[in-house]
């Protein structure tokens, strides 16, 4: 089968489409039939390197997130059947690839209707963005600032705390087309990403990290608390902890998130529900062809993206050069410790 592998860490140009054999399902798992796959923010993380320390070798095929129709289960998996159309998380990685092995506990049955590639749109962002505002204690009446609005975390955040209070954003193009997109799905106010503002949250969603985080402990009000829940904009710098000492008396919060904390059947319940409900909108920006990838990403590092760029197994290759074609890599031998960004 079809492959995507990071050949080296860095630039886009890295990913490159081999030929590696169709994988086996195991006790316990369950081998799909990829349609969808969910390009995501982590991702990006690990082709660039930030993340070699934990384990990434060349050779590694990303990808945590696919849909499509269940081909085989492995001993002890009763709960989904060969010709199932399923959403999957295949863990840290293996999910650019035209067959994917996943645990039967991370894979999650969708309803008629709803699409591979919604479901990949919907899927890990949902989860993400249900758990990290639960993180943050938000309640009905208080105000968010989701930092990062128009990726497919993002987006799910603003439309799941508009339900319950006042949504501000921060994006590229807040008086463009994803200003006017991001108040379609709920925003009530629309930011610059490095806009001055006098306004205060009682809630930061933080899906950038970076350099630019301490300056928003500025926009929290006393006992506002800040949950971080991406990285795309890499490392906070070491001062963090300093900025918020200084702000002491204002019992400022700030903690970290990832789904990883949250228990599977609580994650799938989620899911479903987002699955199930025709009102939560799946954004996709792009659909491309699996030997497209090296495009998805980047368009990711531009930072051109409104919500999710979506790969796809058996599509028509798009008109261009034809993908570099390295020796076939050796089989893996185990999966990298899960990054600190899921």
């Amino acid at each position: 089968m079809r492959a995507v592998v990071i050949k080296e860490f860095g630039p886009p140009d890295g990913l490159a489409v081999v030929d590696v054999p169709s994988p086996v399902p195991a006790a316990g798992q369950v081998l799909i039939d990829v349609e969808a796959i969910g390009v995501g923010g982590v991702d990006v993380v690990i082709r660039r390197g930030d993340l070699e320390a934990y384990g990434f070798r060349p050779g590694f095929v990303p990808g945590g997130e696919v849909a499509g129709t269940v081909a085989a289960v492995g001993d002890g998996v009763g709960s989904v059947r060969p010709g199932q159309r399923v959403w999957a998380a295949t863990g840290t990685g293996g999910g650019y690839a035209e067959q994917a092995v996943a645990p039967v506990a991370d894979v999650v049955a969708l309803p008629d209707g709803r699409t591979a590639v919604e479901a990949v749109a919907l899927g890990s962002a949902g989860v993400v963005a249900h758990f990290g505002l639960a993180h943050a204690h938000f309640r009905p009446g208080e105000s968010v600032l989701v930092r990062g609005a128009a990726g497919s975390i993002g987006i799910m955040t603003v439309q799941l705390a508009a339900e319950r209070g006042t949504v501000s954003v921060t994006t590229s193009e807040p008086a463009g087309e994803r200003g006017r997109r991001l108040r379609e799905l709920g925003a009530t106010h629309v930011l610059g990403r490095d806009e001055p503002s006098d306004e205060t949250y009682d809630v930061i969603i933080d899906v950038v990290a970076g350099p630019g985080l301490p300056g928003f402990l500025d926009r929290l009000r006393p006992n506002g608390r800040l949950v971080i829940v991406g990285a795309v904009g890499g490392q906070p710098p070491a001062g963090l902890g300093a900025r918020l000492m200084a702000a002491f008396q204002r019992s400022l919060s700030v903690a970290t998130f990832s789904a990883a904390t949250v228990g599977r059947e609580a994650r799938n319940e989620v899911r479903a529900e987002l699955f199930r409900r025709a009102d939560r909108k799946a954004v996709v920006h792009d659909v491309l062809p699996l030997d497209q990838a090296a495009e998805a990403h980047r368009r990711m590092d531009r930072g051109e993206v409104f919500g999710r760029m979506v790969l796809m197994s058996g599509l028509p290759r798009r008109p261009g050069p034809p993908p570099a074609a390295p020796a076939r890599p050796a089989a893996p031998t185990g999966r990298p410790a899960a990054p600190p960004l899921r």
